[in-house]
């Protein structure tokens, strides 16, 4: 048993933060809120979302897990203003989910989970942390997206910058560490990432939030940070491989 109520803000929110990765996910559902992990797929980015039963008008579930399509659900959304609440109910006997959104009724197919194994979260033990406004991080990915295809990510004791390389240009982009909002970094590390998949990431954050990287030498890189005004939690992982569950 599924059924919620939530404002259309929170649930595009929630695809916005998935569909970076992936078109379809499965969410996971407990009496306390839903999870959703997932790879994309060249197995090196993963998403992993926590949003807790407070973040919703009314929650009720059962343990349990749905398959959905991710694009169809964000562009049914797309009709509800942002203060307005979906109604959300699981149909288990005819396998889809009942989304009402005003006068509008969306009755939408399920997706068989079978095949969806859960992404393995890699226990990181990153030795540099470092969190600012994402706004002030999309400035710089922006200047840097017609210079090359990857990004530099390289945090000191005093401070933290991302430098992007062509053949003939640069860019970069720094802050001194009484301008972050907090670092931590006992030594120099720096890693090199695809800008596309960085980009991506920081885009689906809403402005104004504070986001925590924590970074060491190479891959990987986790990104951190608050949906749903705090009531929910999200974390990017980059990695070389990141392996799936049974």
């Amino acid at each position: 048993m599924f059924q919620a109520k939530a404002r259309a803000d929170v649930l595009k929110e929630v695809m916005n933060v998935v569909s970076t990765l992936v078109d379809e996910a499965k969410f996971s559902m407990t009496a306390d809120g839903l999870t959703i992990k997932a790879v994309d797929p060249a197995h090196i980015a993963m998403v992993d979302l926590t949003l807790g039963k407070e973040a919703f008008e009314e929650f009720r579930a059962d343990e349990g897990e749905i398959g959905l399509d991710i694009d169809k659900l964000s562009q049914f959304l797309k009709l509800a203003r942002s203060d307005e609440i979906v109604d959300i109910k699981h149909d288990e006997d005819k396998k889809r989910l009942n989304i009402v959104i005003g006068d509008i009724t969306r009755r939408m197919s399920l997706i068989d989970t079978t095949g969806m194994s859960d992404p393995k979260v890699p226990n990181l033990n990153l030795p540099a942390s470092v969190t600012l406004k994402v706004d002030d991080l999309v400035q710089g990915i922006k200047a840097s997206e017609t210079v090359s295809d990857h990004i530099a990510l390289s945090a000191s004791s005093e401070g933290f910058e991302m430098n992007c390389e062509g053949d003939l240009d640069q860019v970069q982009w720094k802050k001194a560490k009484k301008d972050l909002e907090s670092l931590e970094s006992p030594s120099s590390v720096r890693s090199l990432f695809p800008l596309e998949y960085f980009s991506n990431m920081l885009r689906a954050v809403s402005a104004g939030v504070s986001v925590t990287m924590h970074l060491g030498n190479d891959y990987p890189v986790k990104v951190e940070f608050k949906i749903a005004g705090g009531k929910g939690e999200v974390r990017y992982l980059l990695a070389p491989r990141i392996e799936s569950g049974d």
